[in-house]
């Protein structure tokens, strides 16, 4: 929507410039006028080149939007003193950025659609937002949805460029995994971290001080609350990034020295100071601590059917089609009695949302009442409606099984050496991209 507003009113203001001055009163002449300089003055600023990137071009505009987003992710006032601090640190992840969309191209990657939609969906859902209220969010705070659409479409390319890349050198062997079993197995009854980063690339000294600036500014809004997910999807330059950062469960000797240093003593849930590590700084937060090899857990698999209302709900004055979508539900309660049911039913329903969530931890779940609910679903069983402002669900537990989640199958340590791989071959490719790429950066 914001993209659209600004050529409407670019046109207005030119008209004004056009039409002759005597057919406005005096104040509406000097107003139009204001308008048109300012407009203008507007439009050559946002279009004023910031970098040239093997000919790629990035605005002033394109800086402005960026920190906007990031600002808005956070919970940061959009103030000029806000923006300015983030100016040098977003140029820098800009111009890597076009190094990385480039290269893609080269490579002629393509990005679905499909894939940018789930990437949107995905940040809503972690928001608890319904759908489509990113857009208008993002608008009424003058940011294009646009701007988000090119960053995850440059994310989601670059990691199809590193699947590529690490394809080349063939799945990791057996040798390559029994070494890691072994290395498990040594580590058994050892602290294992379940860690979150945000890595901040800085390919020279003279990025440091920016890089420091914006480290700090994202620092201080995670330990006022903002969820380290979202901001670790949108500015993290790892390639977890699109995981919201997650590392997933990782022993000591996986770590860097300097980080592992800082994980062993700090509480769960803290915001690291930034730790300087190889190619750059990493802010990390512990989620979760536990030996390795040990880890009992209820394991849930579930199917659910969401049936969405048209507006956000007034428990006090319901909709007819609010009304329409609880009897729906009841029904689906009272008749369904499998998960292929379910299934169908969500199907049926529309799909608006997974009906498989994916495997559930019980011990996990952080709201209690839906705790309670699972631990009292029986395997089979329909859930009462379950409504919320956007919809109604219905949930059926499909099996409940004890695992020791400490051990991991082979197919997980298959995962953590090709992500080990991935993370390394990015680093390598970026380093030769900026190593051959052409940048022109303007004051």
């Amino acid at each position: 929507m914001f993209a659209r507003t600004i050529p409407s009113l670019r046109s207005l203001a030119v008209l004004a410039m056009l039409l002759p001055m005597s057919t406005l009163p005096a104040s509406a002449q000097t107003k139009a006028t204001a308008s048109a300089t300012a407009s203008s003055q507007n439009d050559t600023t946002a279009a004023s080149i910031v970098a040239v990137v093997n000919g790629d071009v990035i605005t002033r505009g394109d800086v402005d939007a960026r920190r906007r987003l990031f600002a808005l992710s956070t919970g940061l006032p959009v103030t000029n003193d806000v923006l300015d601090r983030l100016t040098v640190q977003v140029t820098h992840q800009l111009i890597d950025e076009r190094l990385r969309l480039q290269e893609s191209q080269r490579r002629h990657v393509v990005v679905q659609d499909a894939d940018i939609a789930q990437a949107i969906k995905d940040v809503e859902t972690r928001n608890n937002l319904p759908p489509g209220a990113l857009a208008k969010r993002l608008s009424a705070n003058g940011v294009a949805l646009r701007t988000l659409i090119d960053q995850f479409r440059v994310q989601i390319a670059w990691g199809q460029v590193l699947r590529q890349q690490v394809a080349e050198q063939g799945r990791p062997s057996d040798a390559d995994i029994a070494e890691q079993e072994a290395q498990f197995k040594a580590q058994i009854g050892q602290p294992e971290y379940r860690v979150g980063e945000i890595f901040t690339p800085v390919a020279n000294p003279s990025q440091d001080p920016g890089a420091r600036r914006f480290i700090d500014t994202v620092i201080q809004q995670l330990r006022a609350g903002a969820p380290f997910a979202v901001v670790a999807a949108q500015f993290s330059q790892s390639q977890t990034a699109l995981q919201g950062g997650d590392l997933g469960w990782v022993q000591a000797n996986q770590l860097d020295p300097a980080v592992l240093k800082v994980v062993q003593a700090m509480p769960v849930g803290a915001i690291s100071n930034p730790i300087q590590v190889a190619g750059g700084y990493s802010v990390v937060t512990l989620h979760a601590k536990r030996e390795v090899g040990h880890d009992p857990a209820t394991v849930l698999s579930v199917r659910q059917v969401w049936l969405p209302f048209t507006t956000l709900l007034d428990p006090q004055n319901p909709t007819p089609q609010q009304i329409s979508q609880l009897e729906a539900a009841k029904r689906i309660g009272a008749t369904v009695r499998d998960c292929p049911g379910m299934e169908a039913a969500n199907q049926a329903a529309g799909n608006a949302r997974p009906s498989d969530p994916g495997p559930i931890r019980l011990e996990a779940m952080a709201n209690p009442q839906m705790h309670q609910l699972l631990d009292g679903l029986g395997v089979g069983r329909a859930s009462q409606p379950l409504p919320a402002p956007d919809g109604i669900a219905v949930i059926m537990v499909c099996s409940r099984d004890e695992k020791n989640l400490g051990i991991p199958t082979r197919e997980e340590l298959v995962e953590r050496l090709l992500n080990e791989r991935v993370e390394l071959a990015s680093r390598q490719l970026m380093r030769d991209l900026e190593r051959r790429a052409v940048i022109d950066q303007h004051a």
